[in-house]
């Protein structure tokens, strides 16, 4: 996206040699061709307005982290007391990706559909054993995701890989933001409205675990390529909506928007009937 006479506009990169944002996270000649394009950018190129956008990646590993977000403590309490010595880590499987606009199912399996709305970081560049201090340049850009979960799914076995992995539960996007536009990313505001009403409100400064954690701890494990996701874990919902907890059902939309970074709105949908195959012999 590039706002060209304050109208958002889309460029296409494949004139200048570019065939994809994970190229143009991971290689700098490609980067710097991109930034060409953007340069280039005029009235006649696409609305961004209108336009069907896909997941800005396609990550072949989708890391997610569980609880990352210290709640709140009473006055002379140290909030770190309950800090878990190392992040919960787990995986969401391809067919979970969904792109920005992409409704989700609401399976007919399931049982207490949630939402969690979290900062993705994008890998820009191959990572293996990072030290912590070089993490952040590992670092290629920023966008979000809503981890829609199955509360009760996950409930039903110590692995929570049930309840996170049904298909088309990892909206992702709208964009990838790049680090020179988002600084500091301990610095974020990350809020979700449901029903228009604001439901989570939390800085990433209350994170446990930072990006740079994050991504040298993963890298420890796992190399990390250009357009791999890690997505760093939600803020706990504010009192009232946690009190008030009804399972998305058809029809609901929960937007989730952060600092720098934009918004990132889902629609749940009810499944399709089932086909019914024919009993008759040909």
């Amino acid at each position: 996206m590039v706002d060209v006479d304050g109208v958002d506009r889309v460029v296409d990169l494949a004139p200048y040699g570019v065939v994809s944002v994970e190229a143009a996270l991971g290689d700098p000649a490609a980067r710097a061709a991109a930034d060409r394009a953007v340069a280039a950018a005029n009235d006649g190129d696409p609305l961004l307005a209108g336009l069907a956008l896909e997941a800005p990646v396609r990550p072949g590993k989708l890391v997610c982290l569980g609880y990352n977000y210290r709640g709140h403590v009473p006055d002379g309490v140290d909030p770190t007391t309950d800090d878990p010595e190392f992040p919960d880590v787990f995986v969401k499987t391809p067919n979970t990706l969904g792109g920005p606009h992409d409704p989700v199912v609401v399976p007919a399996a399931s049982l207490d559909v949630d939402y969690e709305g979290e900062i993705a970081v994008v890998i820009g560049r191959r990572a293996s054993n990072v030290p912590l201090e070089d993490a952040l340049g590992c670092v290629g850009g920023y966008t979000i995701l809503n981890d829609v979960s199955d509360r009760a799914w996950q409930r039903r076995q110590s692995q929570w890989a049930m309840g996170k992995c049904f298909d088309g539960f990892a909206p992702l996007g709208p964009w990838v933001t790049t680090p020179d536009e988002v600084g500091d990313p301990q610095d974020l505001l990350v809020e979700v409205v449901r029903d228009g009403v604001v439901t989570v409100s939390q800085s990433t400064a209350t994170t446990i675990f930072s990006v740079a954690y994050v991504v040298h701890h993963v890298s420890r494990v796992m190399t990390l390529e250009p357009g791999d996701v890690i997505s760093t874990g939600t803020p706990q919902k504010l009192p009232e909506a946690a009190e008030a907890h009804r399972p998305l059902a058809p029809g609901d939309a929960v937007t989730v928007r952060i600092e720098r970074l934009g918004m990132l709105t889902t629609r749940f949908i009810a499944p399709e009937p089932a086909a019914h195959a024919s009993k008759g012999l040909a």
